[in-house]
């Protein structure tokens, strides 16, 4: 398969690492340092999944589109999800170097992504990803895997053509991580934003990871009510996940999604930590957008939106 990475951020590097094989041509899109780094060393994996190495010289890596050679069976889209309007603008820009059957699958966090990317393509060619495993950057061509919870999920929001994706899927799992591609991908979604809008701002503000958070009565309580405020406005604006009720989500999420993934500090807290950008926005900020839609309030989620804000602010480099 011939298949582009954009985005060399720890998630992009992760999915790489499954990927980069004799049989697969990888080109990879990354920052200018992090393309140095791998040019110059290769990409090394480690963690919970075992350690894989492959050798400079062995996948391609660019800065810019300009200089690929597609065109490609599939582009993994890894950047975050605020360069989601600029990387699908981008990638119509150069329509040359993708082609005509490119299927497009979306590896970001949030809600709200795959609008972006139909606006410029045919909405059956965009796909979905729901990655609820951990990675972590110690170096620019370095990825750890420090948690996981369940198989990445590769479905469409709009009824394409699953048997399309499952070549990739069957890579990607044959690389090391689970992977599967699913009819439920909505569901998988915001079963991920419950989780994500929960956990991540309040890593975040508190420092601390996500099994800190369910110790502590104070904090599970606004956990609860941050997740009773995500159901009831994804209900409002027609969507589904994998429980009908809120009670029946925290349920698992207490029993076993928080202790899956105890030791993990979200990107969020990381991004904080290193003056970067956030990506509340495509979390509870695409909560709080949906609900002002629905005429539904969400205090709870406009409160951690607001706070994060600030951490954002200070914390600037």
């Amino acid at each position: 398969m011939d298949i582009l990475i954009y985005g060399g951020g720890a998630v992009g590097l992760g999915i790489a690492s499954c990927l980069v094989r004799p049989e697969n041509r990888i080109d990879i899109i990354a920052r200018a340092e992090t393309a140095a780094a791998l040019r110059e060393a290769g990409l090394v994996r480690t963690g919970i999944f075992g350690d894989a190495r492959a050798e400079p010289g062995s996948f391609g890596c660019f800065t810019t589109l300009d200089r690929t050679a597609g065109p490609y069976d599939f582009i993994l889209v890894c950047t975050k999800s605020f360069d989601s309007a600029l990387t699908a603008k981008d990638l119509a820009e150069h329509r040359d170097r993708i082609g005509e059957n490119t299927r497009l699958v979306l590896f970001q966090n949030g809600w709200g992504n795959a609008e972006f990317f139909r606006a410029h393509f045919e909405q059956q060619r965009v796909y979905s990803a729901r990655v609820i495993t951990g990675f972590r950057r110690p170096r620019p061509h370095e990825v750890e895997i420090t948690v996981h919870a369940d198989a990445i999920h590769i479905g469409s929001l709009f009824a394409g053509n699953l048997a399309a994706v499952e070549p990739l899927a069957r890579a990607i799992r044959e690389g090391g991580i689970p992977c599967e591609t699913t009819d439920s991908i909505e569901k998988d979604l915001w079963a991920k934003m419950l989780y994500n809008c929960a956990l991540n701002p309040l890593g975040a503000i508190l420092g601390v990871p996500y099994g800190a958070l369910a110790e502590q009565p104070s904090t599970k309580t606004l956990m609860d009510r941050i997740a009773e405020e995500v159901f009831a406005v994804m209900t409002a604006a027609g969507h589904q996940t994998h429980w009908r009720k809120p009670a029946e989500f925290l349920d698992a999420f207490y029993d076993r999604l928080v202790p899956d993934t105890a030791e993990h500090k979200s990107s969020m807290l990381q991004d904080i930590a290193a003056g970067k950008r956030t990506e509340i926005d495509a979390l509870n900020g695409a909560v709080i957008a949906l609900s002002q839609e629905h005429g539904l309030a969400t205090p709870y989620n406009l409160a951690v939106y607001h706070l994060i804000r600030f951490l954002e602010s200070t914390h600037a480099k």
